[in-house]
């Protein structure tokens, strides 16, 4: 019986198909290259499949790129510095700041525990001298608010991650950094214009004056108790005027400016160097200010009084403040004591 024609037809192509099949693998990998041959060329970089090198290597360099945008940052698909700067600020700004404040906090404990407040020797007489007036306790009340706001958010923006992070969780601590930074930015400006206000309002009475080298040679008798007169403001109050105030404090102001304003043209790279100026600036900032802090408040009896209500008595003035105590009451000052620019309060 003859067979159909189709099915036989079908049989002869496949038959056909398989004798193609097996002539022609042994000729496709004879021309095929050895496997160790293809390994070596892509350990070697001569083949690179899926894997644009070059653009990748010119990314890196922070190389410009063809974009839409017109910001030139944008350009810059890798901006390989931006690690060196994560880099700074979780590790030496960090470590050495915290433990900047560590330090000089134990300090001023053990100093506390030996030397304790540094009392009057005199009784009060009950008159008063006016040692700052309604404008200077204004910008020093205003400074001071506005540094200590920024101080602890700063801190917990820093730190929170270490330390308040394991505490009270993620979604807490979320909620906390981010109200942290908003108050930090917003809070910002009005402590640069208070830091402008200070250098302003106090200049003239921290310049360096001849009994300056004496305060220097006793270390303002902090330790032997001695008391080493001064004008107005001792070298201990205008080294803190001028390195904390002035120097430290426009420069986080300055620095804290230009983080929060990036209209002018900042690159990447003036972002980076001002955050670093400005963390590492602050945190040295913080620790002098504890010193300030502590010697204004429990560390000298009546310290207080002044900023509080403008007035000191007339022994806290003559014990701390001799040559300034002499020239309001009128009294001759030696003559290795040359005037300081204020003008004298009045005795009350």
């Amino acid at each position: 019986m003859t067979r159909p024609f189709i099915p036989c037809l079908r049989s002869a192509a496949a038959a056909l198909l398989a004798t193609l099949a097996i002539t022609a693998v042994p000729a496709v990998a004879a021309d095929a290259p050895p496997a160790n041959v293809a390994a070596e060329a892509i350990g070697a970089g001569l083949v690179q499949p899926g894997n644009n090198a070059d653009a990748f290597r010119d990314a890196r360099r922070g190389q410009d790129q063809s974009i839409t945008f017109a910001a030139p940052a944008d350009r810059v698909l890798i901006q390989s510095e931006g690690e060196a700067w994560r880099q700074m600020r979780n590790g030496p700004i960090t470590e050495y700041g915290g433990w900047a404040l560590v330090v000089v906090f134990l300090g001023l404990v053990v100093f506390y525990a030996i030397r304790g407040e540094i009392k009057l020797e005199d009784k009060r007489t009950g008159k008063l001298m006016e040692r700052f007036k309604f404008i200077e306790r204004l910008a020093h009340w205003s400074l001071a608010s506005t540094f200590v706001i920024l101080a602890l958010t700063g801190i917990c923006m820093l730190f929170g991650k270490h330390l308040l992070l394991p505490l009270i969780g993620h979604t807490a601590f979320g909620y906390l950094a981010w109200a942290a930074k908003n108050v930090h930015n917003f809070i910002g400006p009005l402590f640069f214009i208070s830091v402008v206000l200070m250098v302003v309002l106090f200049l003239r009475d921290n310049v360096w004056q001849a009994i300056d080298a004496l305060w220097i040679r006793k270390a303002g008798g902090l330790l032997s108790g001695e008391h080493v007169p001064s004008h107005r403001f001792n070298f201990g109050e205008k080294t803190w005027f001028w390195l904390g105030v002035v120097f430290l404090g426009l420069m986080v102001g300055g620095t804290g400016l230009i983080l929060d304003f990036p209209l002018f043209g900042q690159t990447r790279q003036d972002m980076q160097l001002a955050h670093m100026l400005h963390s590492g600036g602050a945190m040295l900032f913080v620790a002098l200010s504890l010193a300030h802090i502590y010697i204004g408040t429990i560390g000298m009896e009546g310290a207080l009084d002044g900023m509080k209500t403008g007035y000191v008595d007339e022994t806290w003035a003559r014990e701390h403040h001799e040559y300034w105590y002499r020239e309001a009451r009128g009294e001759r000052i030696p003559d290795n004591a040359p005037r300081p620019g204020h003008k004298p309060s009045t005795v009350h």
